[in-house]
């Protein structure tokens, strides 16, 4: 066991935020934490971290934190760099201290080398060697670039001073510190937001294949089924072990409300039948030892705690449309977006009662498409085109959590300042569908959660009756339960939906097509999610098959041409002549073929120097593919034309015998 929590409770002040928590990492586990937003999943965290203590540490022997030697705890957490001058590179590269201490050492000891035998010398430099191959320290700079990639930025971003990032670039170089130290256990807040899917599932792998324990705090569903081995849950305080991912853990959660009831209704009966018995006949002497034993049964009977149902306030706004839109709700012809360049060429048409989701990497395109179709910024050529009777809603998370409203103003006025003309009864009944119901209604917009500032942008949004909802991230702050909440209202919305979203499991909830940005490539699949990765395999497949088929085509052209021992080998006709006009065709066809593939691989090297392809990671790695494969059918072919060469010279010696 690397690291456990007795009994512990935490308090601020005089509430109580987590009561009797036990709690334990083990070897390599990826642990979850999930629970309502403001149950007290970071401030387990931060407990771990050593953050906060436990405000009980002193009371009691049993309670306390417990750790299998020195363990390195790491944790991601919103960030700001204190030197915003210095390159991101020298930043990352403090991640690597003890690499840079270790060479040093190294080299003062390979220098009394040259002039000492002592085996402590030599004992020293093999424990040095050791510790850098822990350290990865021979391959620092490799990890660090690959890693940088795979965030979405260039390489040559490395050498751009850290204050020049928005906060949640800065947020993914924290992350890439942290997974370049290598912690014994790595705690992660929320890790996919600010991720494109590329890189979630990318991540993915790289957790689950992790060699030490990572604890996580996550609402995305997907990512938490495919990384988790373990799941805690805090509800009213208390938190509960569950083996497994969160699909398992929701199942043995229901289950064990299930038996909790069926046990809690047979001890109650069980009880009154015995507190009735005991009445009956307590005072009737030849019953008075029985009733005596009943009642010291009942007094030592484990009581089962009244089951109390799962925590599922959330909000339950359901509306219909203004109007209804015609068939072809937006058209968008050869819509060129961007800023000052052109990101992407979109073209697709959204009809009446679809759901279309945008999904793909960052810096594509996909929220700028939507500011495009909204009017926040102009197009850069092309056209789009609403159609008749189309009332579109936006909604930008990422506006609505900053919302620069005064911090002051109360929830209430804030809505009201919007739609003055509404009722205070209709105002308080609109926030109450959102869970801004009586005392809420009057806290301060200063004092609003990531969270709460979202559901008020739905609630602001929605109070118009769009007939076209306009959507992006809209889950990003929300709790599992939120996400569940928005989902079957968009699964019930009478009008349209285009939506951005990197939540895989909200997609495939929701979406009836997808429009994916990939690699400069704008595709529209008018499919479900699982229908549209079924498409998506059988593109893999197909190119895994042409790739096949090269490699069985180079055998076929092994197979052709024949040795000189082949040939003697046959007690047939021995015909020089025509060996060494093969072996002559032979090498002919090696030549031509190896000029081709040099002329690819120039031309491969040309593209991947392209300054317009940096940050397009995906691409960078296609064409590498590419550009091995080439290399590799370069030497195929060299490794050929030395043997037919060389069977040209047995032939020529052996015509000389």
């Amino acid at each position: 066991m690397r690291y456990q929590i007795k009994h512990a409770i935490v308090q601020y002040g005089a509430d109580t935020i987590l009561e009797d928590v036990n709690f334990e990492i083990h070897d390599t586990e990826k642990v979850a934490v999930v629970g309502r937003n403001g149950c007290g999943k970071t401030t387990l965290l931060k407990l771990i971290m050593g953050e906060l203590t436990m405000s009980n540490l002193d009371s009691d022997e049993s309670c306390g934190i417990f750790m299998a030697g020195k363990q390195r705890i790491g944790y991601l957490k919103q960030v700001s760099f204190t030197d915003g001058e210095i390159t991101v590179e020298e930043e990352i590269k403090k991640t690597f201290s003890p690499v840079f201490e270790c060479e040093k050492r190294m080299a003062e000891v390979e220098a009394l080398l040259g002039s000492s035998t002592d085996q402590s010398v030599l004992n020293e430099y093999d424990r040095l060697q050791k510790t850098m191959d822990a350290l990865r320290g021979y391959t620092w700079r490799q990890d660090m670039e690959i890693m940088f990639q795979r965030f979405g930025f260039a390489l040559e971003d490395l050498k751009r001073p850290i204050g020049s990032f928005s906060g949640g670039q800065q947020t993914k170089i924290a992350f890439i510190k942290l997974l370049l130290s290598r912690p014994d256990i790595m705690l992660l807040d929320e890790p996919t937001n600010h991720l494109d899917l590329p890189t979630i599932e990318w991540l993915e792998g790289y957790l689950q294949n992790y060699d030490r324990a990572v604890v996580i705090v996550s609402h995305d569903r997907m990512f938490l089924d495919r990384v988790i081995d373990v799941t805690y849950e805090i509800e009213y305080h208390r938190i509960k072990r569950y083996p497994g991912n969160y699909t398992t853990f929701m199942k043995l959660k229901e289950e064990a409300l299930i038996k909790q009831e069926k046990d809690y209704e047979e001890q109650q009966k069980e009880i009154k039948r015995l507190t009735e018995w005991i009445e009956k006949w307590k005072n009737t002497p030849t019953k008075v030892a029985a009733a005596h034993s009943k009642q010291m049964a009942l007094e030592h009977m484990v009581l089962i705690e009244k089951p109390r149902r799962f925590d599922t306030k959330t909000f339950r706004a359901l509306f219909e449309p203004r109007l209804e839109s015609y068939t072809d709700v937006l058209t968008a012809k050869k819509l060129r977006i961007g800023y000052d360049h052109e990101l992407s060429n979109v073209s697709f048409t959204l009809r009446k009662g679809e759901r279309l989701a945008i999904i793909g990497e960052n810096g594509m395109g996909k929220s700028t498409l939507l500011k495009t179709v909204v009017g926040l910024l102009k197009p850069l050529g092309g056209s789009f085109a609403y159609g008749p009777n189309v009332e579109w809603g936006y909604f930008d998370q990422q506006e609505a959590v900053v919302n620069d409203a005064d911090p002051e103003q109360t929830v209430l006025d804030n809505f009201w300042a919007e739609y003055p003309s509404l009722l205070r009864e209709q105002v308080r009944s609109a926030l109450g569908s959102f869970m801004f119901s009586q005392e809420e209604v009057e806290k301060k917009m200063g004092q609003l959660s990531g969270g709460e500032k979202v559901r008020l942008a739905l609630c602001k949004m929605f109070q118009t009756r769009p007939n076209l909802l306009i959507l992006d991230e809209p889950t990003n702050h929300m709790d599992i339960l939120g996400k569940e909440a928005l989902e079957h209202m968009l699964a019930s919305f009478n009008g349209t939906v285009l939506f951005v979203s990197h939540d895989r499991y909200f997609i495939r909830q929701i979406a009836t097509g997808i429009l994916e940005f990939e690699g400069g490539v704008v595709t529209h699949y008018p499919h479900t999610y699982e229908d549209y990765l079924y498409e998506k395999g059988k593109k893999l497949d197909r190119e895994a098959k042409a790739a096949q088929a090269v490699q069985a085509q180079e055998k076929d052209v092994r197979k052709d041409t024949p040795t000189l021992s082949d040939v003697f080998d046959k007690k047939t006709y021995y015909n020089p002549g025509k060996i060494r006009s093969r072996l002559i065709k032979a090498l002919e066809k090696y030549e031509t073929q190896l000029a081709e593939s040099e002329q690819k691989a120039a031309e491969l090297k040309l593209q991947l120097m392209d300054p317009s392809l940096g940050t397009d990671y995906q691409k960078l790695m296609d064409l590498q593919k590419q550009l091995d494969a080439e290399e590799h059918n370069q030497e195929t072919l060299l490794e050929r034309m030395m043997e037919a060469e060389e069977e040209l010279a047995e032939l020529d010696a052996a015509e000389g015998n």
